[in-house]
């Protein structure tokens, strides 16, 4: 019989450590860039952009992105990194955060992941197979002619044997990245969606929380932030993108606030009919959001509303990041 052979005191042991992460989540116009600018007053962090449309130069107002003066105040990554043009998949975003969490941790600051793009938080936390699968144009087309041909469920259905997951996760009329799952499936064999070796050790010791808010409060800043991004210069930015030569047809420029807005130059809509339509397509955004992180797993929740004073909510998030990282 084999005895194993301890490890002599002149011995190393190796010992990983994990390490650090915050995450910041919650719906859109929850609150979280603010309250990750106030814990950085607080607690040395740089903050890494969770968000599918901030990575994408000249649009700003639409993504809602930190201002100047926020970004000269605290780091910030993954932000401007493409131009409305190029790709932008979940794969390029664990990657470019992973090593934005290496180089944060390396000058002794607190990585912090903070957005509302729920997909991409599961990749850099839970772990998806970095296997490259290059664009294909040529399968992309196909799909593309089949949504037109039969509509975007059409296409949603087919990854229903193919990715359960991403099909039960995945809106129907996100066609973007319901092609791209098809596209990987098919060029990996494997759904995109598929976890790493459940043997492997998580990379990262986290906190995850989250920002809560009563659903009608939150529907209220949402309207109140499309007819702030309006008075800001929402239709000149998308106007200027436009003239710039990117096509309306675009993937980013069917992002939240480019589409509707592209509709009001077209002559479809009024100005009005524009806030409106923001507004009420936000509010779904959200809504699909929020049934995302109910199915999430470690969120701590933290409530917000009119009832709690802000300065105690930071205090809270202060003293849990404290705490968990002492």
């Amino acid at each position: 019989m084999s005895v194993e052979k301890a490890p002599s005191s002149q011995e190393k042991v190796e010992v990983t450590e994990l390490q650090r992460l915050l995450v910041i989540t919650g719906p859109t116009a929850s609150g979280k860039s603010k309250l990750a600018m106030d814990i950085a007053q607080e607690i040395p962090l740089e903050i890494i952009s969770a968000d599918s449309m901030q990575v994408y130069r000249y649009m700003d107002i639409g993504t809602d992105k930190p201002s100047a003066e926020d970004r000269s105040k605290v780091r910030h990554h993954l932000i401007d990194l493409r131009y409305p043009d190029e790709q932008w998949t979940v794969e390029e975003f664990q990657r470019t955060a992973e090593a934005a969490i290496k180089e944060i941790s390396s000058r002794g600051n607190l990585p912090a992941i903070v957005g509302g793009t729920g997909f991409y938080i599961r990749a850099l936390l839970k772990g998806f197979p970095l296997v490259d699968a290059p664009p294909n144009p040529e399968f992309r087309a196909k799909m593309k002619e089949l949504a037109a041909e039969r509509g975007s469920k059409a296409v949603h259905d087919l990854l229903r044997d193919k990715d359960p997951w991403s099909w039960e996760h995945l809106h129907p009329n996100d066609l973007k990245r319901v092609i791209r799952a098809l596209e990987y499936y098919e060029a990996v064999g494997q759904p995109i969606s598929a976890r790493k070796d459940k043997n492997l050790s998580p990379s990262y010791d986290y906190l995850m929380m989250g920002i809560c808010r009563e659903r009608q409060e939150l529907y209220k800043r949402i309207d109140e932030r499309a007819e702030e991004q309006l008075r800001r210069g929402l239709i000149d930015e998308t106007r200027n993108l436009l003239e710039m030569g990117y096509s309306k047809d675009l993937p980013s420029m069917n992002g939240l606030c480019y589409k509707e807005s592209c509709m009001y130059l077209e002559g479809l809509l009024t100005l009005e009919e524009t806030k409106n339509l923001i507004a009420r397509n936000t509010r779904r955004y959200a809504k699909r959001q929020l049934t995302w992180f109910a199915k999430e797993e470690g969120i701590i929740w933290i409530k917000a509303g009119k009832d709690r004073l802000w300065d105690d909510i930071v205090d809270e998030a202060v003293g849990m990041v404290k705490e968990k990282f002492r």
